[in-house]
């Protein structure tokens, strides 16, 4: 009997690059180097924010945030890529599809709205520097970086029960390597154009919604910047808002092109590998991003291996 839904499955096999065998051996020692990489840089700035006082600010109470989620995000995701690459068994139970999902989508959607804050941060501190503190106080952070968590896993929560309530007739080959939400479409044994439009309309809400937030925010910027008449003044606004523009960039132009595309111009291989660089590339190199174009990371850094080295 064929069965009619994803809950009657008692698990997906994760195609991952079954179809590229002498790819698998690689991707594994990259992507595994890769998050050694994201499991230190993204510890570090955590760490360092908490550590020096210097670093006790809005901005980088934000990008220990970021971080956090970097580290989540990618674990929710490599783990199970890397059993998938090393050996015979590509399945994921059902229940650990759902929660892949759910988690996973709710890490990159708060990160989009985070985001968005940040740009607002950097905002306050070049076109209200006098008034920096006041706007930006410890409870207007704590409530903003919240609600960046609240939105995203709640918009997580509504695309999950969405995609699993789809009928897959019983398909449960899953050609990508986690679960995400293209791939699972195309499971599907119904016209899911009407879950299609709903989706399309939530990854616009959360992707084009904070991305034009950071598109206005860095406009006031700009027109700040150019009004400052010494070089020196305006190579430091840029350098302060440079990092978090960079990180921007990188996130929503991979995002855009997984979630807002139309489904019959997107290729599953591309989809793959776009989403190595989201969910693998991204979260890796953002703390080296922020670490090698600021002085304040830096001499942080500095600080406290001077001090370790001098406790010894």
């Amino acid at each position: 009997m064929e069965q009619k839904n994803g809950s009657s499955l008692t698990g997906f096999l994760l195609l991952s690059f079954s179809d590229r065998p002498q790819l698998e051996l690689v991707l594994f020692v990259v992507v595994l180097i890769f998050y050694i990489f994201t499991l230190l840089g993204n510890t570090t700035i955590i760490a360092l924010s908490h550590l020096d006082p210097h670093l006790h600010t809005p901005m980088y109470f934000f990008l220990s945030n970021l971080s956090f989620l970097d580290l989540c995000y990618t674990t929710s995701v490599v783990p199970q890529l890397l059993v998938n690459l090393s050996g015979a068994d590509k399945t994921i139970s059902f229940a650990g599809c759902v929660v892949q999902l759910y988690i996973s989508l709710g890490l990159g959607c708060t990160e989009c709205i985070l985001l968005g804050v940040m740009a607002f941060d950097r905002y306050v501190a070049v076109c209200r520097p006098l008034h920096y503190t006041v706007i930006m106080h410890p409870r207007l952070c704590a409530l903003m970086a919240s609600a960046s968590w609240f939105i995203g896993f709640a918009n997580s929560l509504l695309q999950t029960v969405l995609t699993f309530l789809l009928p897959i007739c019983g398909r449960n080959k899953l050609d990508h390597f986690f679960c995400e939400i293209p791939a699972f479409l195309k499971l599907a044994c119904i016209d899911i154009s009407m879950i299609q439009s709903e989706m399309f309309f939530a990854s616009v809400f959360m992707l084009l919604i904070p991305a034009s937030l950071i598109m206005l925010s860095y406009g006031g910027i700009v027109r700040a910047i150019l009004r400052i008449k010494s070089s020196a003044g305006q190579r430091k606004a840029f350098g302060t808002c440079g990092s978090h523009l960079t990180v921007v960039t990188l996130f929503y132009g991979t995002a855009i092109y997984a979630y807002l595309q139309p489904s019959n111009h997107y290729s599953q291989d591309q989809g793959k590998f776009i989403a190595l660089f989201y969910t693998i590339v991204t979260p890796m190199i953002n703390p080296f991003i922020y670490t090698l174009r600021n002085k304040d990371v830096k001499g942080a850094m500095k600080k406290i291996l001077w001090e370790s080295y001098d406790s010894r």
